[in-house]
């Protein structure tokens, strides 16, 4: 099998045979065809339209092939159905689609030809390279690859489907019946202590991302796409990127107190971004600056815990003051025994002594 560890272009979540380049402030992408002296073929600057570019050339590609592979399936699902993704969900896919095509696709394998007992096999491989990897790094982390392994099943099961609809296979999906690995949900509650350990040591925009995780409740992608025509009416409207629920904040209290302190920070700039969150060129607040500054800060504090785990956090703290329906709100969940399971996972329920 080929390693696909390294990393061949400067964005690490490209597909195989898709290079980037940076050219002045933009990032050119090309169609790596191989041979010597190699042939790359332009595919412009626009990420989405570069991938389902890729995606058609791979299909050019494979045409002569009688059989269809698995393969063929994936590049046409790329050009069809990751475009309609988030950003994040976009690159995380390409991700998972490198490690099924690293296993899938050395050597190709018919489409009709994978069986349920391939799909287990792929759940134990992946597993096994994950951990060889974390050990070879010297951090092992026993279990690491159940949950990669549990998200690269469903986007072949997702693919698979798709596959079924456009015609490409009329076999049952091979995942259904085969299960993935039991996953224990987290349960990180951040306390009051660690929060503000973190946050001494961050930075101004840090600290206002910390903040307007923690007031609102909100997942990091919805965090930080925040911006200021999110607010009317006196209130701040969000719609989350998973699932598109809608919830508006009213702002009040800490986070009124916080939109005033980023507006101030704002007007200090020549530079005019409709962002809540910006740096200090008065640039968008980029998700790679808050990695960076978060491992920085986290490092300094002698912390670990994550941006995702403020909203744990928010919900148990509003539901410790106003109860379970606040909460709910407020993570906009569907139904009220989704929040009790995601907030009881992380700290027991408050009760009175005997």
């Amino acid at each position: 099998m080929v390693d696909m560890g390294r990393k061949a272009t400067v964005n690490p979540n490209l597909p195989p045979g898709m290079r980037a380049r940076r050219r002045a402030d933009k990032t050119w992408y090309y169609y790596d065809q191989g041979g010597k002296p190699r042939k790359e073929i332009p595919l412009g600057d626009n990420y989405i339209l570069a991938v389902q570019k890729w995606a058609e050339l791979e299909q050019a590609s494979l045409a002569s092939h009688v059989v269809v592979t698995f393969k063929d399936v994936a590049m046409a699902y790329v050009r069809d159905v990751l475009p309609t993704k988030s950003k994040a969900t976009r690159d995380g896919n390409l991700r998972e689609l490198n490690f099924l095509l690293e296993f899938f696709d050395d050597p190709p394998a018919p489409i009709d030809s994978i069986e349920p007992k391939h799909i287990g096999q792929y759940l134990k491989w992946r597993v096994r390279k994950a951990e060889a990897r974390s050990a070879a790094a010297g951090k092992p982390k026993p279990g690491i690859g159940s949950v990669r392994a549990n998200r690269e099943k469903a986007l072949f099961s997702h693919i698979w489907n798709y596959g079924r609809k456009e015609g490409y296979t009329t076999k049952s999906n091979p995942c259904t019946g085969v299960a993935g690995y039991k996953e224990d949900g987290r349960d990180v509650y951040v306390r009051d202590d660690a929060y503000r350990a973190v946050y001494e040591a961050a930075c101004a925009p840090l600290r206002d991302t910390l903040d307007l995780a923690l007031f609102t409740g909100q997942r990091p992608a919805d965090v930080l796409k925040m911006a200021e025509t999110d607010i009317y009416n006196g209130a701040l409207w969000i719609r989350q990127n998973k699932g598109g629920a809608k919830v508006r904040i009213i702002i009040e209290g800490r986070l009124a107190e916080l939109i005033e302190r980023i507006t101030a920070r704002k007007r200090a700039h020549k530079v005019r971004s409709l962002k809540l969150l910006i740096d200090e060129a008065g640039l968008p607040f980029t998700y790679a600056q808050f990695r960076r500054r978060f491992d920085i800060a986290r490092a300094a504090a002698g912390e670990n815990w994550q941006l995702r785990d403020l909203r744990a956090k928010a919900g148990t703290d509003i539901d410790d003051l106003h109860g379970g329906n606040a909460a709910q709100d407020l993570l906009a969940h569907t139904n009220p025994k989704m929040t009790e399971q995601y907030l009881r996972r992380r700290v027991g329920k408050l009760v009175k002594a005997s």
